[in-house]
């Protein structure tokens, strides 16, 4: 129980920050550094020390590894676009919100759900973080690879730093950029209709999915068209190998009406793989306040959003998002740049629970999201997942306690 200990210890004994238990003793340090320089620590710093530690390792640029790899197979489907993978993960909010029009009350500007250095650096939650400073150096056509930060929940599938990649298009909003779009429409059209992909749509344009009041229908129509041909082209490119697509058995993608805070219309694009359905992307038309920031109000365009943890673990066949940041030689030798391979798990060591309880704070309340921070800074990626499992609320004292069940099993050891 050495680990559970320490996790207890650390609780009551290692001046835990406000944010983990709101009135204990705060012990916050005047300045943290961060990639290698010092910034000032406020109201806002949640920014940990694990977090801090992943910073550097960039997965995404490591060569033959499968993140990588997934990357290159994005790129290389998009030739003629410029491609980004070296932008500092550090933001202000305006950039991360602000800019994209996100709501003053959207819950993703919470402490509880982003990391903060302090209130005016942020790391970033989303590439589109990025989308008017690319825009606004100029390039019309780019992809975008990084790593985003988003305080969760510690399972299987979930792990608060993973990597998108970004994609977007504009065009000038007259004649000429229709013109351009039109004539990537038809020869895409005419790549898809060749290939053994079977696609279910919805429509570009619709009440609940609707033209922005500065745009052209007719226009939007276009981009959005544009937009579906070239995705559906991607995801042939990435599954349909994987799941021998052929005519009489082809690649099966499906479009679904979204909402997303900086795109309208938006759709999300799932994929049949493996018999069930699985959500690969959102996208959409970009909102025009968006290009406006940028200075390029006379542009339109599109752009999407995907996470390569969660298609490498699909197409790697990886059980576990914690063996993307494995350093052990077992896992990282299966690979090389440019193949899929299906991964051959290494360990089957059995799972190890242990259950931590704790009375809160009178008055008080802990955020999940909390309490799995202070986990991975105590047990880092042992832990296999954390549930609570129970809450008491004593009939005299009224006092909450919590008890939640951590769940250790390596992948190495």
């Amino acid at each position: 129980m050495r680990l559970s200990g320490l996790l207890w210890r650390n609780i009551h004994a290692r001046g835990v920050p406000s944010r983990y238990l709101a009135n204990m003793a705060v012990q916050r340090p005047c300045h943290v550094t961060v990639l290698g320089e010092q910034y000032l620590t406020d109201h806002m710093t949640n920014i940990s020390p694990t977090i801090v530690s992943k910073l550097p390792l960039r997965l995404h640029t490591q060569p033959s590894h499968p993140l990588s790899t997934l990357r290159g197979l994005i790129e290389s489907h998009f030739p003629s676009y410029t491609h980004l993978s070296s932008l500092s993960p550090l933001v202000t909010p305006y950039q991360n919100f602000d800019l994209l029009s996100f709501p003053k009350d959207h819950p993703g500007r919470s402490v509880t759900d982003s990391y903060y250095v302090n209130k005016d650096l942020m790391l970033r939650t989303h590439t589109s973080a990025h989308e008017v400073e690319v825009f606004g150096r100029g390039e019309t056509k780019w992809l975008l690879t990084a790593d985003v930060y988003r305080r969760d929940e510690i399972d299987g599938s979930h792990y608060p730093v993973f990597h998108q990649t970004e994609g977007a298009r504009i065009v000038s909003a007259n004649s000429t950029g229709m013109k351009e779009i039109e004539e990537d429409n038809e020869r895409l059209a005419a790549h898809l209709e060749q290939s053994s992909i079977e696609i279910e749509d919805v429509p570009h344009l619709s009440s609940t999915n609707p033209c922005q009041p500065a745009h052209d229908p007719k226009h939007t129509e276009l981009i959005a068209k544009n937009l579906k041909l070239s995705l559906n082209s991607l995801m042939l490119h990435l599954f349909a190998g994987r799941v021998g697509a052929t005519a009489q058995n082809p690649l099966k993608v499906r479009w679904i009406e979204a909402t997303f805070p900086w795109t309208t219309p938006s759709f999300e694009v799932e994929v049949f793989f493996r018999g069930k359905w699985l959500e690969i992307l959102g996208c959409g038309v970009i909102y025009q306040p968006t290009l406006d920031n940028a200075n390029v109000s006379n542009k339109l365009g599109w752009a999407f959003g995907l996470g390569l943890e969660r298609i490498a673990m699909v197409l790697y066949s990886i059980p576990d998002i914690r063996l993307f940041w494995s350093q052990d030689p077992r896992f990282l030798s299966q690979f090389k740049q440019g193949e899929i391979t299906t991964f051959k798990p290494y360990s089957k060591y059995p799972a190890c629970f242990k259950d931590v309880s704790f009375w809160l704070p009178e008055g008080q309340a802990l955020h999940e999201n909390d309490f799995c921070d202070l986990v991975r800074d105590v047990a880092g990626d042992v832990v296999e997942d954390v549930k609570m499992i129970d809450d008491f609320i004593h009939p005299k004292t009224n006092r909450k306690s919590l008890c939640y069940r951590i769940n250790y099993r390596s992948m190495d050891r």
